[in-house]
């Protein structure tokens, strides 16, 4: 997969908009905002301007004019090049086709939580899960309302948002019902860490065979 030359997904939604129409960065960052994008691309007006200046340093976008809204300064408006229509259509068919490993700050945290006492990790867990059920409800709710105005295909990533967030609600709850009825694999060694502060043997020796593992990359 090739190194792009901006790969912050703020650039990706700034030739999208210009190659709808040349626009200038605030009204940009006013049109994404009106369309609900700050759900899926996060959106700083400071950091935009530097994008923008980034996009047209390589060529993927230019000054197509200027314009003045009342007694406010002359604004530049740029529009997509050709080089940038040729990297918006290659970028996101790239992101819409090629599965990639990401590194989410959950699943992180779940690969050192065994630092933690399983008590302590599974009322954390508890309470991550409350919040993610209250957030599902919330945005299956909103959702629902917008879907009586806009056609579901402006609703794809609302939709793919709240699809992950009950997945992980289910998968959440049925780890949490294993380390309850101690059917997770594993719990007994966990605890005698943090009541002894010393890995069991049998840990000790897992080590010199998790070498030889495949590695889930």
């Amino acid at each position: 997969m090739p190194k792009r030359k901006l790969g912050n997904p703020l650039a990706l939604a700034v030739l999208s908009m210009c190659a709808e129409a040349p626009r200038h960065p605030y009204e940009m960052a006013q049109v994404l905002r009106q369309r609900g994008k700050q759900a899926s691309i996060k959106i700083n007006f400071g950091s935009l301007y530097t994008v923008v200046q980034n996009l047209e340093k390589h060529g993927f976008i230019e000054a197509a004019g200027t314009e003045r809204d009342g007694r406010r300064p002359e604004r530049t408006v740029y529009g997509i090049t050709e080089a940038g229509r040729a990297e918006l259509h290659d970028w996101l068919s790239e992101l819409l086709s090629v599965p990639v490993k990401e590194y989410p700050q959950f699943e992180a945290g779940l690969s050192l939580a065994g630092s933690l006492p399983p008590d302590e990790v599974e009322a954390l867990l508890r309470k991550r899960l409350a919040a993610l059920d209250d957030g599902v409800s919330v945005a299956a709710a909103t959702l629902e309302e917008c879907r009586t105005v806009l056609p579901d295909i402006f609703l794809v990533e609302a939709d793919y948002a709240l699809t992950m967030q009950r997945a992980e609600a289910g998968w959440l709850r049925e780890l949490l019902r294993k380390m309850e009825t101690n059917t997770l694999s594993g719990m007994d060694g966990w605890r005698a860490y943090h009541a002894t502060g010393e890995p069991p043997q049998d840990w000790i020796d897992l080590e010199e065979r998790v070498g030889e593992l495949p590695r889930p990359d």
